[in-house]
Protein backbone atom coordinates (compact mmCIF):
# COMPACT_ATOMS: atom_id res chain seq x y z
CA UNK A 1 0.00 0.00 0.00
CA UNK A 2 1.25 3.42 -0.76
CA UNK A 3 0.94 6.22 1.51
CA UNK A 4 1.47 9.99 0.55
CA UNK A 5 3.50 11.60 3.68
CA UNK A 6 4.75 14.68 2.43
CA UNK A 7 3.41 16.32 -1.03
CA UNK A 8 5.71 18.10 -3.40
CA UNK A 9 4.04 21.58 -1.62
CA UNK A 10 4.95 20.33 1.77
CA UNK A 11 8.31 19.48 1.00
CA UNK A 12 8.69 22.99 -0.18
CA UNK A 13 7.53 24.50 2.72
CA UNK A 14 10.20 22.15 5.17
CA UNK A 15 13.19 22.65 2.45
CA UNK A 16 12.45 26.71 3.42
CA UNK A 17 12.11 26.16 7.09
CA UNK A 18 15.00 24.20 7.45
CA UNK A 19 17.02 26.97 5.10
CA UNK A 20 16.35 29.69 7.64
CA UNK A 21 17.03 27.59 10.58
CA UNK A 22 20.52 27.03 9.13
CA UNK A 23 20.68 30.56 8.22
CA UNK A 24 19.61 31.61 11.88
CA UNK A 25 22.23 29.24 13.47
CA UNK A 26 24.63 31.02 11.22
CA UNK A 27 23.70 34.77 10.78
CA UNK A 28 27.23 35.89 11.39
CA UNK A 29 29.06 33.10 9.41
CA UNK A 30 30.84 34.64 5.96
CA UNK A 31 30.18 30.85 4.83
CA UNK A 32 28.29 27.95 5.39
CA UNK A 33 29.22 24.15 4.09
CA UNK A 34 26.45 22.49 3.15
CA UNK A 35 27.62 18.67 3.33
CA UNK A 36 24.94 16.42 1.38
CA UNK A 37 25.29 12.79 1.40
CA UNK A 38 25.52 10.98 -1.91
CA UNK A 39 21.87 10.19 -2.92
CA UNK A 40 18.77 11.74 -1.45
CA UNK A 41 20.94 13.73 0.56
CA UNK A 42 22.84 15.15 -1.60
CA UNK A 43 19.81 16.40 -3.97
CA UNK A 44 18.36 17.89 -0.40
CA UNK A 45 21.13 19.60 0.18
CA UNK A 46 20.98 20.87 -3.25
CA UNK A 47 17.66 22.40 -2.98
CA UNK A 48 18.08 23.42 0.57
CA UNK A 49 21.46 25.73 -1.06
CA UNK A 50 19.25 27.16 -4.04
CA UNK A 51 16.65 28.23 -1.09
CA UNK A 52 19.57 30.04 1.35
CA UNK A 53 21.39 31.76 -1.65
CA UNK A 54 17.96 33.17 -1.85
CA UNK A 55 18.31 34.82 1.63
CA UNK A 56 21.15 35.25 2.73
CA UNK A 57 24.87 36.88 1.01
CA UNK A 58 26.98 34.36 3.41
CA UNK A 59 28.82 32.41 0.67
CA UNK A 60 27.05 28.58 0.05
CA UNK A 61 29.23 25.54 -0.42
CA UNK A 62 28.73 22.60 -1.40
CA UNK A 63 30.01 19.01 -0.49
CA UNK A 64 29.16 15.78 -1.90
CA UNK A 65 29.56 13.69 1.25
CA UNK A 66 30.18 9.52 -0.18
CA UNK A 67 30.22 6.29 1.46
CA UNK A 68 28.89 2.91 0.97
CA UNK A 69 25.59 3.21 3.32
CA UNK A 70 25.60 -0.85 3.66
CA UNK A 71 29.04 -0.97 5.19
CA UNK A 72 30.33 2.35 5.80
CA UNK A 73 33.16 1.35 8.31
CA UNK A 74 34.44 -0.63 5.91
CA UNK A 75 34.51 1.64 2.80
CA UNK A 76 35.03 5.03 4.76
CA UNK A 77 33.91 8.59 3.90
CA UNK A 78 34.99 10.64 1.39
CA UNK A 79 34.35 14.42 0.46
CA UNK A 80 34.35 16.59 -2.34
CA UNK A 81 35.72 19.33 -0.26
CA UNK A 82 39.46 19.32 0.85
CA UNK A 83 40.32 19.56 4.64
CA UNK A 84 41.41 22.78 4.48
CA UNK A 85 38.39 24.01 2.85
CA UNK A 86 35.89 23.04 5.86
CA UNK A 87 38.25 23.69 8.70
CA UNK A 88 37.17 26.32 11.82
CA UNK A 89 33.58 26.66 9.00
CA UNK A 90 30.34 25.77 9.68
CA UNK A 91 29.15 22.44 9.06
CA UNK A 92 25.44 21.11 8.24
CA UNK A 93 25.18 17.25 7.38
CA UNK A 94 22.63 16.92 5.08
CA UNK A 95 20.53 13.10 4.70
CA UNK A 96 16.70 12.57 3.15
CA UNK A 97 15.69 9.96 5.92
CA UNK A 98 17.45 9.34 9.22
CA UNK A 99 16.83 5.55 10.12
CA UNK A 100 19.53 3.62 12.20
CA UNK A 101 21.05 6.92 12.17
CA UNK A 102 24.31 4.53 10.92
CA UNK A 103 24.86 6.75 7.58
CA UNK A 104 24.49 10.02 9.66
CA UNK A 105 26.84 9.08 12.61
CA UNK A 106 29.84 8.47 10.10
CA UNK A 107 29.56 10.93 8.59
CA UNK A 108 29.44 13.27 11.97
CA UNK A 109 32.76 10.93 12.98
CA UNK A 110 34.22 12.16 9.56
CA UNK A 111 33.85 15.91 10.21
CA UNK A 112 34.01 15.81 14.31
CA UNK A 113 38.01 14.82 13.35
CA UNK A 114 38.57 17.96 12.32
CA UNK A 115 38.28 21.76 14.32
CA UNK A 116 34.76 23.25 13.16
CA UNK A 117 32.50 26.11 14.10
CA UNK A 118 29.91 24.18 14.92
CA UNK A 119 28.40 21.09 12.97
CA UNK A 120 24.53 20.58 12.86
CA UNK A 121 22.30 17.82 11.01
CA UNK A 122 19.25 18.21 8.42
CA UNK A 123 17.10 15.33 7.26
CA UNK A 124 14.10 15.82 5.55
CA UNK A 125 12.27 12.45 7.29
CA UNK A 126 13.45 11.43 10.52
CA UNK A 127 12.14 8.41 11.29
CA UNK A 128 12.85 7.59 14.91
CA UNK A 129 14.51 3.96 15.02
CA UNK A 130 18.16 5.02 15.86
CA UNK A 131 20.73 2.65 16.49
CA UNK A 132 23.29 5.66 17.29
CA UNK A 133 23.45 8.27 19.45
CA UNK A 134 22.59 10.79 16.63
CA UNK A 135 19.98 13.24 16.09
CA UNK A 136 18.46 16.28 13.66
CA UNK A 137 18.89 19.02 14.44
CA UNK A 138 16.81 20.19 11.44
CA UNK A 139 13.99 18.33 10.31
CA UNK A 140 11.30 18.45 7.66
CA UNK A 141 8.99 15.70 9.25
CA UNK A 142 9.20 13.11 12.41
CA UNK A 143 7.15 10.11 11.97
CA UNK A 144 6.53 7.19 14.19
CA UNK A 145 7.07 4.03 11.99
CA UNK A 146 7.22 0.27 12.17
CA UNK A 147 10.65 -1.11 11.59
CA UNK A 148 8.97 -3.41 8.69
CA UNK A 149 7.61 -0.13 6.60
CA UNK A 150 9.75 1.77 4.16
CA UNK A 151 9.93 5.44 3.56
CA UNK A 152 10.73 6.65 0.07
CA UNK A 153 11.68 9.56 -1.25
CA UNK A 154 10.66 10.60 -5.01
CA UNK A 155 12.80 14.09 -5.53
CA UNK A 156 11.40 14.43 -9.00
CA UNK A 157 11.21 18.17 -9.90
CA UNK A 158 7.53 18.25 -11.23
CA UNK A 159 6.30 15.96 -8.56
CA UNK A 160 8.30 15.23 -5.28
CA UNK A 161 7.05 13.34 -2.25
CA UNK A 162 7.30 11.03 0.65
CA UNK A 163 5.59 7.96 0.75
CA UNK A 164 5.45 5.39 3.16
CA UNK A 165 5.22 1.97 2.12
Amino acid sequence: MENKILSHRQIQRKIERIAYQILEANIDAPEIIIAGIEGGGLIFAKKIITHLKKITESKIILCKVSMDKTNPLKSGVTTSLKLEEYTNKSVVLVDDVLNSGSTLIYGVHHFIKTPLKQLKTAVLVNRNHKKFPVKADYKGISLSTSLNEHVRVEFDQKEEAVYLD
